[in-house]
């Protein structure tokens, strides 16, 4: 879903997945790739879900092609059992994009130095400052916009609620509003990522970088409105 926005799920929905999940004797796997953003262990760690797998794209090797994935043990134990039982050489898991020297290394240093409790537990707060100072600005200037954050990922939308899916994030796209924000914030030293807009802090963001975008967004938002 993050490829449309932030969209959070309603409370008691995963809840609700993972029981019609288990009725049905289905797998439940969860992707963390955009979602490792609410800390080292992601969504699943964050909000104590229970999934059959996990899997985890190219933040894990900081950019470089690589991934990874965790299963439970009844998994791991039904694959394991596949690949004793087979003829061939293949077993379906891994290859050079996960286990190549290179790929190896930037997962090491990435956990190492990156994807750290300590990264996030300065990371987070600095989320939430950036959340709030936007708010702020919104709720001052009587603006129908709102702001929405998922670890230390943080979004604006031009419109008074944030959509429940897809298509309601699709058609809430201001182009041109997009546009000269992003403009705007880029002749200000600010680059949003491009496609939303949206702040993704890092370890090396500080106090004094969010509130620079703080301030920039004000000032938009004053000249836009008079």
């Amino acid at each position: 879903m993050t490829n449309r926005g932030i969209i959070l799920p309603e409370p008691g929905y995963h809840d609700v997945l993972r029981e019609l999940n288990q009725r049905n004797g289905t797998l439940l796997i969860i992707d963390e790739t955009h979602t490792i953003c609410c800390g080292p262990g992601g969504y699943t760690a964050a909000y104590g879900l229970k999934p059959d797998m996990v899997t985890l794209g190219k933040p894990i090797g900081s950019g470089v092609p690589a991934a990874a994935y965790g299963i439970s043990q009844e998994v791991a134990d039904k694959i394991l059992a596949k690949i004793k039982a087979d003829t061939t050489d293949e077993s379906g898991l891994g290859g050079t994009l996960s286990g190549n020297a290179l790929a190896v290394a930037a997962m090491r240093a990435t956990l190492e130095h990156v994807i750290t409790k300590e990264n996030f537990q300065r990371m987070i707060p600095l989320a939430e400052r950036f959340a709030e100072g936007v708010d702020g600005i919104i709720k001052a200037k009587g603006r129908p916009w709102h702001v929405v954050r998922l670890g230390v990922r943080v979004e604006y939308r031009f419109t008074p609620t944030p959509p429940k899916n897809g298509g309601e994030a699709e058609a809430a796209k201001d182009q041109e509003l997009d546009r000269l924000m992003h403009l705007y914030a880029l002749n200000r030293g600010i680059l949003l990522t491009p496609f939303h807009n949206m702040a993704l802090i890092s370890p090396y963001t500080t106090a004094k970088d969010v509130d620079l975008h703080t301030r920039v967004f004000a000032e938009c938002v004053e000249e836009l409105i008079g």
